[in-house]
């Protein structure tokens, strides 16, 4: 039978991927260590579990379409508190904010056009456009330069007459890079001189580790018809299991076929919904100790990868993720081979190898993702198994 052209161009999840490998390995008695998910393991607040304990509606009814006003009032404050101020019907709740994303981009490309986007970057961004049947067109890279793309001419160099948006990570998933103020003007240029959409994925938002604070691309008025904003409960709130996120826009024309996908899925989750308002009365306290606890998480990384002989990673300013190039020729084979064969006193590891976050063929292919969201402890013995793995692996 025939399946869709876009859906074969699609693929599977390189944080997933190995899952199969990772149920036999446990099932000979191997304790993993995944470095893979970005699911952390700070507690999601207790006015969350709150709202849903106390929840007494009779009936569990649809959500309007567009979202429940009190959780677009709480994500209205959250913004006004910022110095962003959007009006209730510019914002649309959405199931997480990949939701946000896919429906962003629905309303934006058409067969055969592009959207840029800096790589490495998130691989479900690949699922998103081919669905579209659009094409990453990326800007490239390297470990080297810690991931640096925010320069003009670089950028203005992969323009065609194809692209229709830029889509920006930041802070980076998964290269934890953090655009300064000046770099993020720039792109808001660029994207009103060619009259491109800029599509900002600002999941990480809170996750930053120099004390630079909070940016993000909503604060641009001027370019009020090329701004898009996804943002979710998910990282910020360590309530990924909720699933709740929201479109942004002042673009007015843009959210009224964004609604069109918002109603044919009829309505997100009410009693999540309900969950994720509450979430938003956490105060800043709540913040300040997640990010310190991240910056220390970060810092142990990167101690442990600058002892490994031949690495190559840049310290990360923001998200909980870092690239790093390794000593190994292929990081899928090297991974394979950790869960397969390796072990330490019943141990091992699992990352996400790189080349599934290029769209370059060939690039990241000695290059994997590392989430350090493994409480210390955990983590340090992590790092542990992947030196010794890399050890190993070339002592075969």
């Amino acid at each position: 039978m025939k399946f869709s052209s876009k859906v074969e161009r699609c693929r599977l999840s390189p944080m997933r991927k190995f899952h199969p490998y990772a149920v036999a390995a446990e099932a000979k008695g191997r304790r993993i260590y995944h470095l893979n998910i970005g699911q952390p393991d700070i507690a999601t607040p207790q006015a969350c579990m709150d709202a849903v304990h106390h929840f007494n509606q009779k009936v569990l009814a649809y959500a309007p379409s567009p979202g429940i006003p009190e959780l677009i009032e709480a994500i209205r404050g959250y913004y006004d508190a910022l110095d962003m101020h959007f009006s209730p019907d510019e914002i649309l709740v959405t199931t997480g904010g990949s939701e946000a994303l896919a429906i962003a981009l629905q309303c934006i490309l058409d067969e055969g056009d592009e959207i840029l986007i800096p790589e490495p970057f998130y691989p479900n961004y690949n699922t998103m456009t081919a669905t579209c049947g659009a094409y990453i067109h990326p800007i490239p890279t390297s470990p080297e330069d810690g991931y640096h793309y925010a320069d003009r001419a670089k950028i203005e160099a992969e323009i065609t007459p194809r692209t229709r948006a830029m889509l920006i990570t930041n802070p980076g998933n998964p290269t934890g890079a953090l655009l300064t103020e000046e770099e993020m003007r720039m792109l808001v240029d660029v994207a009103k001189e060619h009259d491109l959409f800029l599509i900002g994925d600002e999941a990480y938002r809170e996750f930053f580790y120099g004390g630079e604070g909070l940016r993000s691309f909503g604060k641009y008025e001027d370019a009020a018809e090329n701004v898009i904003l996804a943002d979710t409960v998910s990282k910020r709130f360590s309530a990924c299991g909720a699933r709740i996120g929201c479109l942004i826009s002042r673009n007015h024309t843009l959210l009224g076929h964004a609604m069109k996908y918002c109603q044919s899925r009829l309505s997100v989750a009410t009693l999540d919904q309900v969950a994720a308002a509450a979430l938003y009365t956490v105060g800043p306290e709540y913040f300040t100790a997640v990010r310190e606890e991240y910056k220390r998480r970060r810092d142990t990384v990167m101690e442990a990868l600058k002892k490994i002989p031949g690495v190559v990673c840049r310290t990360p300013r923001g998200a909980f993720y870092l690239m790093a190039a390794l000593p190994v020729d292929d990081a899928d084979a090297f991974q394979k081979w950790l869960l397969e064969e390796f072990e330490d006193n019943g141990d091992t590891v699992m990352f996400a190898p790189g080349e599934p976050f290029y769209a370059t063929p060939g690039k990241g292919k000695n290059e994997i993702r590392i989430a350090y969201v493994l409480c210390q402890k955990d983590l340090e013995r992590a790092m542990e198994l992947l030196a010794k793995g890399i050890e190993a692996y070339h002592a075969r």
